[in-house]
């Protein structure tokens, strides 16, 4: 089915919905169409391969925003891995996709053959894909192009880790995001998303952590509204 992509702004789409786009600059030049998750470009045409509401954010980037849990692994986007074995110089890590990822030793800061990281069965890493298609067995590393962790790398004492759908960590990962925000003026905690719907969180006591952790996954469902008729509710019992 065609849709006018304009209309469809803010609106449910459907797997096989083909949107038609007419971006146009100043001059009257057609510009670069930036798709994001959920949907495929295949020539001219752009169909939709995820359903859920169509997003879009100027100048002329378009995603769907959906309530996907089940991750596929895209090149550049950081994660958090749940290491599960080591096999020679390399680390299996558990990303929440169909299959796990492979992590050599030697994508940490500072790691030789002499001087291996610490790594162990169990440990939760926060890394980058480097390798991720359908062909490939997914690769991650612990360090940036420089070859520093830049935050990467082994982490988790200590913190709680929980699961939230895929559309709820993009929001969490925007800049303007008001539930952090509003999150932080209740007490200070410490905060890991990685953008296959892991969420690692850390506060002073174990209750705080828990109170964190339950809101985030309540935010899923409510509007703005209750969002911070919630918050106010705990801001209250906490101070």
């Amino acid at each position: 089915m065609l849709c006018c992509v304009k209309e469809k702004i803010g609106e449910a789409v459907l797997p096989g919905d083909l949107l038609a786009f007419e971006i146009q600059n100043s001059e009257n030049k057609r510009e670069k169409l930036i798709c994001g998750p959920g949907l495929r470009r295949d020539g001219e045409d752009v169909f939709v391969c995820k359903s859920g509401i169509l997003r879009h954010k100027e100048p002329n980037l378009y995603w769907i925003d959906l309530q996907q849990r089940r991750y596929v692994p895209a090149k550049g986007e950081s994660v958090i891995g749940i290491v599960t074995a080591k096999s020679g110089d390399v680390f299996k890590v558990d990303v929440g996709g169909s299959e796990q990822a492979s992590l050599s030793y030697l994508a940490f800061e500072g790691a030789t053959k002499r001087n291996r990281p610490n790594v162990q069965v169990g440990d939760l890493v926060y890394a980058q894909f480097i390798i991720a298609n359908k062909d490939m067995e997914p690769e991650l590393v612990c360090i940036d192009s420089c070859g520093r962790a830049n935050g990467m790398g082994v982490f988790g004492a200590g913190g709680l880790l929980f699961k939230v759908s895929l559309g709820l960590v993009r929001k969490l990962l925007s800049p303007q995001s008001e539930i952090v925000k509003d999150l932080e003026k209740i007490f200070p905690f410490e905060m890991v998303i990685g953008l296959n719907g892991r969420i690692w969180v850390k506060a002073k006591t174990t209750q705080q952590t828990l109170i964190v952790a339950n809101i985030l996954e309540s935010c899923e469902n409510m509007t703005t509204e209750q969002r911070r008729s919630i918050f106010g509710r705990v801001s209250e019992n906490v101070l």
